[in-house]
């Protein structure tokens, strides 16, 4: 694929000898300079999609004399993904002699201050706090030739645009752009006409479709008894590690501090945690001493788990979009997954949404003794993300402001 010998030795100590269909097409199209618009499934390696190219591009070319400048930056929507992706660079840049350095907020400036002024040519970012790293110019962007969105349309979501639009006029005019989605949204096509030049368009499966190794299924209970059911099939299926999705920080604590009640193991991770508390619990989940991680959808796409094999949708998610990325954390490079969503009579229309989303309908499962009860009426939910809208009101701007700045599978062969 044109990558030189000592990154295919890194990707080789990984485990890996064939790209997945995203990096076969995306590698080569980088290394020939193009900017690119590619979107693909999650879990189907878009980080070694685009990291791989960079880094031979980057080997390739000499770096000026002198300070080392940053010549390429990569921005990403949250914490644990800017974590990934800069963990990606590392293994995949151990035998090359370049220098990355991950910036993000939640933690203190001073160190990321340090690290960049000690010269690195690649910074993976989130884009509030590469904004206040600029505001106290201790950043220069003005040698970037090539500049990464990954994940755009969550930062969209995220009411990042106006961040992103700063950040990219602090770049030059020429530079390479590479825009990574896990969807084709119109929003996404409008960003990319205005920062894209020409780009390359990589699509490697059907818009809106969710990973065909997921098996996804529905289970219709009562909503006083979705923790109930919730532990019965943990302990009778024995599932050893599984990833539980609720719509709230209250209610992430709440289900965690049930299980634990019920002697399974458990932790939760939402942006009102700190940083070092949601790597802790990351690490201790995929360390196997967790079997439970209870999770807000900032986790949805920043947490890269090695085959993990289960997801539970404790509560559906009010954006469709959301199930295909939660269900995502499963399934990933290739290994099967399994995703559960647990339904109540409040779910039903959110349900709908999500069945239409994905063209197509989710099999229905029941369990004895869970049968629902006709007589409950659906109550209003009141939470999610659909209550601030899509561009980020000045309320969810805020909230998610704070989470940017706040804020690899060796199962299959294929890379991430």
């Amino acid at each position: 694929m044109g990558l030189d010998s000592a990154i295919l030795k890194a990707v080789a100590a990984e485990g890996y000898t064939r790209p997945t269909p995203i990096q076969a097409q995306a590698i080569p199209t980088v290394l020939e300079g193009h900017d690119v618009l590619a979107a693909a499934q999650t879990g189907t390696g878009k980080t070694a999609g685009f990291t791989l190219p960079l880094l031979q591009r980057l080997s390739q070319t000499p770096r000026r004399s002198g300070p080392r400048q940053i010549r390429a930056l990569v921005l990403t929507p949250t914490r644990e993904l800017a974590a990934q992706v800069a963990e990606s660079v590392r293994t995949y840049g151990k035998h090359l002699k370049i220098r990355s350095t991950v910036v993000y907020g939640g933690v203190g400036i001073e160190p990321q201050k340090r690290a960049i002024a000690k010269g690195c040519e690649i910074v993976i970012a989130t884009p509030g706090r590469l904004l206040d790293l600029a505001n106290q110019k201790a950043v220069d962007l003005s040698a970037v030739e090539t500049l990464i969105l990954d994940e755009a349309d969550r930062m969209l979501d995220m009411g990042f645009i106006h961040d992103i639009k700063k950040i990219i006029a602090q770049t030059p005019a020429q530079r390479q752009t590479l825009l990574f989605s896990a969807t084709f949204s119109s929003e996404i096509k409008r960003l990319a006409s205005g920062m894209l030049k020409d780009p390359v368009l990589i699509e490697v499966a059907r818009q809106n479709t969710t990973a065909e190794q997921v098996s996804q299924k529905v289970h219709h209970v009562d909503r006083h008894r979705k923790q109930e059911l919730l532990i019965r099939m943990i302990r009778e299926n024995d599932w050893k590690q599984v990833l539980v999705f609720t719509r709230t920080k209250h209610g992430a604590n709440k289900l965690s501090k049930q299980l634990d009640a019920a002697g399974i193991r458990s932790e939760a991770i939402h942006g009102n945690k700190t940083q070092n508390a949601r790597m802790k619990a990351l690490k201790s989940f995929k360390e196997n001493r967790v079997r439970v991680l209870v999770a807000t959808d900032i986790a949805a796409r920043g947490i890269d788990i090695a085959a993990l094999p289960h997801v539970v949708n404790f509560e559906l998610p009010n954006v469709a979009e959301d199930y295909v990325h939660r269900i995502g954390r499963t399934g990933r490079a290739g290994s099967d997954g399994e995703a559960l969503s647990l339904v109540c009579v409040d779910e039903h229309q959110l349900l709908r949404n999500i069945e239409r989303f994905i063209k197509a309908d989710i099999p229905k499962i029941s369990t004895e003794g869970f049968e629902v009860d006709p007589s409950i009426r659906p109550e209003p939910i009141q939470n999610g993300r659909n209550n601030r809208g899509r561009g980020g009101s000045s309320r969810g701007r805020s909230h998610n402001r704070s989470g940017g700045r706040g804020n690899q599978s060796r199962h299959s062969r294929s890379a991430r």
